[in-house]
């Protein structure tokens, strides 16, 4: 371990991030204890605060624990551990896109069974969010939450709560795309009429109890929305470099 960390990457994403692969990739092993909070400091060029802070962020998730009077140490591989992707999973136009094709087959599979277990009632509210979800104005953060908050009516309408969890986990690394989408989107009409007809043909197909047909809306809808972040890429890409504040070793953040 002696690669230092330079700008413009936020020093404590890019350090958790560089220790998460190595304990995935076994270089660092279980039960391994890691160097001092003072070592690492050196060997990466970093503050002793931004050490501290990545070392914390890998604890929360359950990658490596603390062990009294001895140090931190790289958790064992049986131990239960939070899911998480590398912190720096939304600074590039390919790993966004890993994320869509991600979320692509989750999405087919909750509308298919959201189809399979509808009832009046959930209807109604898949109802309630599609016309939410509509009135909001193309461009703005209130639309992009409306549009997350119809996805996740319908992955509530599984009945099984761990694809609602999926899909609010997802959320977080998708958010910015689709911010500069729908202003990408706000400038075509033809965009906007496609987008909107898209997520009608999920809510009716799920709300009239069609899986085959849900399954297909919502794969088309997710093919559809990798075309449209591949035609918005450029400002895509200044939107997240733009997330990225400049750092120098030494920094916090």
């Amino acid at each position: 371990m002696s690669d230092a960390l330079q700008a413009p990457e936020r020093l404590t994403d890019k350090l958790a991030g560089l220790l998460l692969q190595r304990i995935e990739s076994g270089e660092l092993a279980p039960d391994e204890r890691l160097p001092t909070e003072q070592r690492l400091s050196e060997l990466f060029g970093v503050s002793r605060t931004v050490v501290r802070e990545a070392v914390s962020r890998l604890k929360s998730i359950g990658l490596l624990t603390s062990r009294q009077g001895s140090g931190v140490f790289v958790a064992p591989r049986h131990q239960a551990r939070a899911l998480a992707f590398d912190p720096m999973v939304v600074t590039s136009m390919e790993s966004v896109l890993q994320v869509v094709e991600v979320r692509r087959g989750l999405e087919a599979d909750v509308a298919a069974l959201a189809a399979q277990r509808m009832t009046s009632e959930k209807a109604l509210s898949i109802s309630q969010a599609l016309a939410h979800l509509e009135a909001c104005p193309p461009q703005g953060a209130e639309g992009v939450e409306a549009d997350l908050a119809f996805h996740r009516t319908i992955a509530r309408a599984t009945e099984n709560p761990h694809y609602e969890r999926l899909l609010g986990f997802l959320e977080q690394y998708q958010r910015e795309a689709m911010n500069v989408t729908r202003t990408n989107e706000a400038l075509d009409s033809g965009y906007m009429v496609e987008v909107r007809e898209e997520h009608r043909a999920i809510a009716e197909a799920v709300m009239r109890g069609d899986a085959t047909a849900a399954r297909e809306a919502a794969m088309r809808h997710m093919n559809n929305a990798v075309h449209r972040l591949h035609n918005a890429a450029p400002p895509i890409r200044r939107a997240l470099g733009a997330m990225l504040a400049p750092s120098s070793p030494g920094s916090s953040s």
